[in-house]
């Protein structure tokens, strides 16, 4: 009697056990380099897409180019997994798009992509960009500090800025900078020389890195012409920014600073008060009825408000700079109008434009009906 071999039926027992075994520690290797599976996988999708991440493993670790520059990459609301890998790859910034959407869908990394503006590098491996992708918030942020904003103004702004900076901890550092231009005297802050512009910034950037910042601004737009061309108006810088933080104030129309220069300086000339609204307002401080910094308008008992910077009853310049000026302020004060007018008020068409005069008569004259 002729007896079957068995050696097939042990061939199969041993591929069942080694496909197993493949099916059960597979997803295991997978793992430990790649994180847990998705809960959402089945059996056979942990075993198959493990395996494709073991086998194309550069894909995903080696990044498409270490010196690759940093680029723009939009998604857009309601773009696929798929369509998204594939620009990714078309952009050159990941080796391959498949490998990505299996690594993608093995973390459930799929389902939370968000849609936004990027700034990806090729540099980063393809596992950086994949959880990159998980948050579209940039990471700087564009600050914008506008002329004639005194600091609690400025410190205001940032809770609504995406900077990690408190109110507090910006007043603190403005009010003692850890690097002082030396434009100031000795002790006082940064009030005036906290230049507006919009300035791109880490989300990370600190109190005092923002400030000097800020400082940095100031010294780079401080050109030879306005530093001498203050200097020729008997004025020392700190003077200047003084005034020029005054006339940011008054000038409602950037072209008119010069003029208004010209009516200050004429004061001074003649050892007239400057009779400045925004000084006093300045010492006024917030105004919560009218939730501001600036009291508009003030009254006859705010005009008799004992402060060194209220210049209706004080000659000569208040103690520091009232807000932070322009380049357009600063370079008023260092080229001024040539004008004899001593003072000037409001027009009464809404212009926003003032009327200016020589005379006490003529100013009377230009009072609204």
């Amino acid at each position: 009697m002729k007896h079957r071999s068995c050696f097939p039926f042990i061939l199969l027992v041993f591929l069942a056990i080694g496909l197993l075994a493949a099916i059960l520690f597979t997803p295991t290797l997978a793992a430990q380099s790649y994180g847990p599976p998705s809960p959402y996988l089945g059996p056979w999708q942990r075993f198959s897409y493990s395996a494709s991440l073991l086998w194309n493993a550069g894909n995903l670790t080696v990044p498409r180019n270490p010196n690759g520059a940093e680029q723009s990459f939009v998604i857009e609301t309601g773009e696929s997994v798929f369509t998204i890998s594939t620009h990714l790859q078309a952009a050159g910034l990941i080796r391959e798009a498949s490998t990505f959407r299996v690594y993608l869908v093995w973390t459930g990394l799929d389902t939370s992509v968000q849609a936004g503006n990027y700034r990806l590098s090729p540099a980063m491996t393809a596992i950086e960009i994949a959880h990159a992708l998980q948050d579209s918030t940039p990471s700087e942020v564009a600050f914008g500090v506008l002329a004639g904003w005194r600091m609690e103004e400025i410190a205001a702004a940032l809770p609504t800025s995406g900077l990690e900076i408190t109110p507090e901890a910006f007043l603190s550092a403005a009010r003692s900078p850890s690097a002082p231009l030396g434009f100031w005297p000795a002790g006082a802050s940064a009030e005036g020389f906290l230049f507006p512009d919009t300035y791109t910034l880490q989300r990370s950037t600190t109190a005092d890195q923002l400030v000097s910042v800020l400082l940095q601004g100031f010294a780079s737009n401080l050109t030879p012409e306005i530093s001498d061309g203050i200097a020729s108006q008997g004025l020392s810088l700190y003077q200047g920014v003084i005034l020029a933080s005054i006339i940011q104030r008054e000038a409602i129309r950037a072209d008119e600073q010069p003029v208004i220069a010209s009516v200050f300086l004429n004061r001074i000339a003649i050892g007239m008060k400057l009779d400045s609204d925004p000084t006093l307002q300045y010492a006024l401080g917030y105004n919560i009825d009218q939730g501001t910094w600036w009291t508009n308008p003030l009254s006859l008992e705010d005009k008799q408000v004992q402060s060194p910077y209220n210049t209706y009853l004080d000659a000569g310049f208040p103690p520091t700079p009232i807000s932070n000026p322009s380049l357009g302020a600063l370079q008023a004060v260092a080229n001024p109008a040539q004008t004899n007018y001593i003072y000037f008020r409001t027009r009464c068409d809404g212009s926003g434009y003032h009327a200016f005069a020589e005379t006490l008569e003529q100013q009377v004259q230009n009072a609204c009906p």
